[in-house]
């Protein structure tokens, strides 16, 4: 009932921990019922408030008058008044936008600015019952996880929404019971957007069938939450098993994978963070029965099979540019290393050996060197080896994946590759009993 919507309010506040009166609220208003009577009960329950409106000047002469009621609204009620403009229509040109998603953007994006300004703890706005369950209706139709179930939450992050108890009806009654004064938005009229086709169609067919059909179904989407919550401990447990964190990649053991029940849904919980779509998601559970080296490149990483694993690695870079060394003794950073030269007396010590190090006879050496990524058609004569091999399969017989393939780098001399960097050396340029002069180069 209206007349009880005051005490329902505070309760709600206190129930739900949205915030405490210690806090300052920055209230959303349009002018609309809705906000109108959610300022209203902030007044009369003795909150610390402030109002925000923003005009995105979309409807002539009605947009002004909104700004105008919120400005008397805000004066009437003796509470600090934020305003704004926003050129709406530039906005979604400029960002290739609906009109919906600008007014969105733009909206929270400046709240959230006057928040942070101004001091305010939280964001109040005006959803009500109605609204959440819209939400999780349109989710369901355009087909949704769980997740879009829950409609709308009260709390997240710094916004609240302290009317989700309350139906529309009871809105607009108690602002007819006090006398509350508020503006209609012409745009909420026209079934020309999809929240509208809902609430002035689907909703009202399925009330004609089920009056309590509104509340019906919020005492559903309160359960999808509390189900949502197990549901999250679950993933949280298959993520930590079957997620295994490597540098900055990503390893899930795939005969662990096959085994999960419910194999879709988890593959999709534990892809979803790494750009997978519910489509490429079959394409990496295919991963699963395939070859070593197949993969499937979502929008942020590629996922490979690789051995007995599923190995997830961020996009790979554009190649890096060519580094020229022109001398001895040098220091260049190249991706995520650097490289050290330096030149030495040959002497009675024995040469100690380490991947990261390469020793070579600098007589046979000639500047500059080129430090570039291997390319196909690389090849070098490996230490030890009498014949030419291939960069590639070099790499294929040290058995690195196809992320650690990309990031290896080679050390030319004269068009000819001295060192695959933190690998190999060439045979070529080895130290021999007549060496003099050694060229030590070393990767960190």
């Amino acid at each position: 009932m209206p007349h009880h919507l005051l005490t329902n309010f505070t309760s709600y506040i206190t129930g739900q921990q949205l915030f405490d009166r210690t806090q300052r609220i920055l209230l959303a208003v349009s002018g609309g019922v809705d906000s109108v009577v959610m300022a209203h009960l902030f007044k009369q329950a003795g909150f610390a408030v402030g109002i925000a409106h923003c005009n995105f000047q979309l409807r002539g002469e009605e947009s002004q008058r909104d700004e105008q009621f919120v400005q008397q609204l805000a004066t009437s009620l003796n509470l600090p008044l934020y305003n704004t403009r926003f050129d709406t229509e530039a906005y979604t040109t400029q960002h290739n936008v609906s009109i919906q998603v600008a007014a969105r953007e733009l909206r929270y994006q400046w709240l959230e600015e006057v928040r942070s300004r101004e001091g305010y703890s939280y964001i109040a706005t005006a959803h009500h019952m109605q609204d959440s369950v819209e939400t999780a209706l349109m989710n369901f139709c355009k087909g949704t996880g769980i997740a879009g179930l829950h409609g709308i939450l009260p709390k997240q992050d710094r916004i609240i929404r302290p009317l989700l108890f309350a139906e529309k009806d009871i809105l607009v009654a108690y602002a007819a019971l006090h006398q509350i004064a508020f503006v209609e938005d012409s745009s909420n009229i026209t079934d020309k957007y999809t929240r509208n086709f809902f609430r002035h169609n689907i909703i009202p067919q399925m009330q004609e069938m089920f009056p309590a059909a509104v509340r019906n179904m919020d005492g559903t989407i309160f359960r999808m939450r509390e189900a949502e919550m197990l549901y999250q401990e679950s993933v949280a447990r298959h993520r930590k098993r079957l997620l295994v964190k490597k540098d900055n990649s990503w390893m899930i053991p795939v005969l662990k994978l096959k085994l999960t029940v419910p194999l879709q849904t988890i593959a999709w919980e534990l892809l979803k963070d790494f750009g997978c779509s519910v489509a490429q998601t079959q394409q990496v559970l295919q991963l699963l029965d395939s070859e070593s080296g197949r993969y499937v490149e979502t929008a942020t990483h590629r996922i490979i099979r690789n051995r007995n694993w599923l190995l997830i690695t961020p996009e790979a870079r554009q190649d890096a540019p060519l580094y020229v060394i022109d001398q001895s003794p040098a220091h260049v950073a190249y991706g995520n290393a650097h490289l050290q030269l330096r030149l030495q007396e040959r002497g009675l010590a024995t040469i100690p050996t380490a991947p990261a190090v390469a020793w070579l006879d600098a007589a046979k050496v000639s500047f500059p060197l080129i430090l570039r990524r291997w390319k196909q058609g690389d090849y070098f004569y490996p230490l030890g080896m009498p014949k030419k091999k291939k960069v590639s399969r070099f790499l294929i017989d040290q058995k690195l994946s196809l992320p650690q393939k990309e990031n290896v780098w080679v050390l030319e001399s004269g068009k000819r590759i001295i060192w695959v960097v933190g690998m190999r050396i060439d045979d070529r340029f080895k130290i021999t009993t007549a060496t003099q002069q050694v060229l030590c180069i070393e990767t960190k």
